[in-house]
């Protein structure tokens, strides 16, 4: 079970994509905890339905704001909003949003691809950089980063959103080391399987995680400070494997 969590009504948790199965159970546990909630994201029915649950589960107050990660002006729009909607006590982030076609109808649709590239690298800088001055001001947030084992190595069968979450690794590395003269964290996740809509039917899911497990899995995370973690922790032995295969050997497989 772990060390009781803490009490966080002095904290405002801003939830990214804010209608993943992750993301709700990730706004459930901070809320259960006493938190200020922003939930951001596209489905705004979706998202004040979320808000009245939080609510009775005990959030502090839950606000509601959308916005589309392929979409700059949204997200710059949604950055300037932050600041009006935070407790005095400082913002702390989830981010939890991105876009994973198929691979094929992504080789198949460049459009695609760059829809692909956009929302799981593009939007997620620049929101993180609009959003760096206010957590260096604050001097003690907390930031989670979901990423993914597909950024890894470039896999045949995965390469291009691989490849966002590969520079979205890449970028967290080097805010993370901006934010820490601040005091601030950033965990960045790797996830193997998510029981979510995103991973529902693909082949050769041989275990998927619940949200639930893995949201306390990321808080705990990040209240230790842990920069780096894969989700379940199993993941890490099989990605080093992964990354051992050489090259020519690595090309021809299908994985």
């Amino acid at each position: 079970m772990g060390k009781p969590l803490p009490v966080m009504t002095d904290r405002t948790w801003l939830i990214l994509g804010a209608s993943s199965p992750i993301a709700r159970a990730f706004a459930r546990l901070v809320a259960g905890q006493g938190a200020r909630l922003i939930l951001a994201g596209r489905d705004l029915d979706d998202l004040n339905r979320s808000a009245a649950d939080l609510r009775l589960r005990g959030a502090s107050a839950v606000v509601v704001e959308s916005f589309d990660a392929e979409d700059m002006a949204s997200l710059d729009a949604l950055a300037a909003s932050i600041p009006h909607h935070a407790s005095p006590g400082g913002l702390d982030i989830f981010l939890a949003f991105g876009l994973m076609p198929d691979q094929k109808a992504m080789e198949a649709d460049p459009a695609l691809a760059l829809r692909c590239l956009t929302a799981s690298f593009t939007g997620a800088a620049r929101l993180l950089l609009a959003l760096a001055p206010m957590l260096e001001a604050g001097r003690a947030g907390r930031v989670i980063v979901l990423g993914s084992v597909a950024g890894d190595r470039g896999r045949f069968s995965n390469y291009i959103y691989g490849s966002a979450k590969a520079g979205l690794a890449t970028f967290c590395s080097g805010l993370r080391a901006r934010l820490f003269r601040s005091g601030v964290t950033l965990t960045f996740a790797k996830p193997g399987f998510l029981d979510t809509g995103m991973t529902w039917g693909l082949p050769g899911i041989f275990y998927a995680e619940s949200p639930d497990r893995a949201a306390a899995t990321l808080l705990r995370a990040a209240l230790k400070g842990k920069e780096v973690l894969y989700v379940p922790g199993f993941w890490a032995l099989i990605m080093l494997i992964i990354r051992l295969v050489p090259e020519k050997i690595f090309k021809k497989l299908s994985i």
